[in-house]
């Protein structure tokens, strides 16, 4: 399978740049992967699709505010700051991108905040945008995060050509988040209301929650041809022995397994017996799924629409069909259908 598979027209006003209204009223594109059918819905009609004992499984990781701006000792300049992951509590190093990359050398403070409350010293070079900072902050550690967070705000991608809304904080967030530790939202589940969970919850429809900590891999551009020779970048994931009963229970029961979103497609795919069940796992994972891929564990799927070249469209057309998969990206650009993170969702049965 070649990179140049994945291009497609796609007009910039189908990029979303903010949500919808209301969580559950996006639209929703249902396709049959056996036939490549098609059909239009409403998000929340979901609930047509699932019956008692189905499993939906969620990505529970929760996005920090993880893009600051600080300046740069002496110069003054302005740098953005995009925090990645805490390397060491005690020391408080942070794995970060900075930009512009080339005025940050080793060595250099960067202060932040309007009285420069916090401060960063450079350490390491870790690639050519990458940098490992050292926050000089004496306080306990929660106070620290709580100060570092407050300076922060939404990571939007950059997709999102706009500032930042107050209301991104709470949109740019599935309403189940609970484990802080993702720099993008797993946007597929974003569409869940609180509405919509009760009454699958009511149908008997059984909840299965992984964490996948969804880094900027995500967005990083697939550079070569030939897929087989692009590698991922690691994400945290973990898999609780409760997750794989629901979700193993429901396999041997022959129910729908619906993974939410592809990071919960990546996690469950990253750790699966040879009978096809998913174990316990705590670790990381740079899998990366693209056609023709054999799936293991779930048999639907729910995504957003995806941007051209992206992995994130690959793993989709993997498990939808390369040809159903292009179909219904040509039908949702003739339709109208809003694309990205806050885009529409597609539910692939």
């Amino acid at each position: 399978m070649k990179l140049s598979k994945f291009k497609y027209n796609l007009p910039e006003e189908l990029i979303a740049l903010h949500p919808t209204q209301n969580r559950d009223e996006s639209r929703l594109m249902v396709i049959d992967k056996n036939t490549g059918a098609i059909e239009h819905k409403v998000f929340k009609d979901l609930v047509e699709y699932f019956d008692e004992k189905d499993v939906m499984i969620f990505n529970n990781t929760k996005v920090f505010p993880a893009r600051l701006y600080g300046n740069k000792e002496k110069t003054g300049a302005e740098i953005e700051v995009f925090l990645l992951r805490e390397l060491n509590r005690e020391q408080k190093l942070w794995d970060v991108l900075v930009d512009p990359a080339r005025k940050i050398r080793i060595g250099n403070k960067l202060y932040f905040g309007e009285d420069d409350e916090m401060v960063a010293e450079v350490i390491d070079n870790t690639t050519s945008r990458g940098r490992t900072l050292r926050f000089l902050y004496d306080g306990p550690h929660d106070e620290f995060k709580n100060a570092l967070f407050a300076l922060g705000e939404t990571p939007l991608p950059k997709i999102i050509n706009r500032k930042v809304e107050p209301e991104d904080k709470d949109r740019y967030q599935t309403i189940y988040a609970k484990h802080e530790g993702a720099v993008a939202a797993p946007t597929a589940g974003m569409h869940f209301s609180r509405e919509l969970m009760k009454r699958l919850e009511i149908i008997g429809v059984d909840f299965a929650e992984v964490t996948l900590h969804v880094g900027l891999g995500n967005f990083r551009s697939v550079d070569v041809e030939d897929l087989t020779k692009h590698k991922m970048d690691s994400e945290q994931i973990f898999i609780t022995e409760e997750a794989c009963n629901i979700i193993n229970i429901g396999k041997e029961a022959k129910k729908k397994i619906c993974a939410v979103g592809t990071t919960v497609m990546r996690t469950i795919e990253s750790s699966v017996s040879t009978f096809g069940h998913v174990k316990p796992f705590e670790g990381w994972t740079n899998k990366f799924i693209f056609p023709p891929y054999e799936f293991s564990v779930a048999n639907c799927m729910i995504s957003n629409f995806h941007l051209p070249l992206s992995t994130l469209m690959m793993m989709t057309a993997a498990f939808a069909g390369y040809d159903n998969l292009m179909n219904a990206y040509d039908v949702a650009v003739k339709e109208k259908y809003r694309f990205g993170t806050y885009g529409d969702a597609m539910l692939i049965i």
